[in-house]
């Protein structure tokens, strides 16, 4: 199979970004996830939700399980997706704590199967996911690990999408395919990033 254009761009971005994340100290990045997670809280668009989408960290990723946390305490419900590596699509289901989870596809934790899952035509609720990735763009693109699940369930979902980055992980202008959804808020260790109009063809 060739490799397109853009699949080659993007992987060179994602060299170089992952590089950068990986450049900041364990002590920096508990930092500023602290300070992302904090602003987290204080958004519109997570007080008045009644479903809050999360992720479970991996590497030198942003750790938002303080927001699942607090989601929880408030009353929330809380959903993590479960990966189906031969699909290569996902599931958000729901936790009520930390127990809920196992070891899953890639060895990143993720809740049982046996969890009720949340399904955006369906699951009564305003919803709010936040999303990983290693790169985006002043446009709200994001760019993850070149998988395609998150595509794949953004492709399906109607709710409120927050990126949640580092400041030195926005780039300019990101390569982007037909499928790329842009994010509706990007938030960083400084707070909420405006998202610049895509007037691009």
């Amino acid at each position: 199979m060739s490799i397109t254009p853009i699949k080659r761009a993007k992987d060179l971005i994602r060299q170089e970004f992952s590089a950068r994340r990986d450049a900041l100290s364990p002590e920096e990045r508990a930092t500023r996830s602290a300070r992302i997670c904090a602003c987290a809280e204080g958004l519109v668009s997570f007080r008045h939700a009644d479903i809050v989408l999360l992720y479970a960290p991996i590497k030198s990723e942003i750790d938002v399980m303080p927001i699942a946390i607090s989601a929880l305490e408030k009353g929330k419900r809380v959903a993590f997706p479960k990966c189906d590596k031969e699909t290569r699509t996902m599931k958000f289901h729901f936790i009520t704590s930390f127990d809920d989870f196992e070891i899953g596809a890639y060895g990143i934790r993720e809740p049982k199967e046996e969890l009720p899952i949340y399904d955006p035509a369906s699951t009564q609720g305003v919803a709010v996911c936040f999303l990983p990735g290693l790169a985006f763009d002043s446009y709200g693109y994001r760019l993850g690990y070149g998988k395609g699940y998150y595509d794949k369930f953004l492709n399906s979902y109607s709710g409120c999408t927050i990126g949640v980055t580092y400041t030195e992980l926005i780039g300019d202008a990101l390569p982007k395919g037909k499928f790329d959804i842009p994010c509706n808020i990007m938030l960083t260790e400084k707070g909420v990033k405006a998202i610049k109009i895509d007037k691009r063809k």
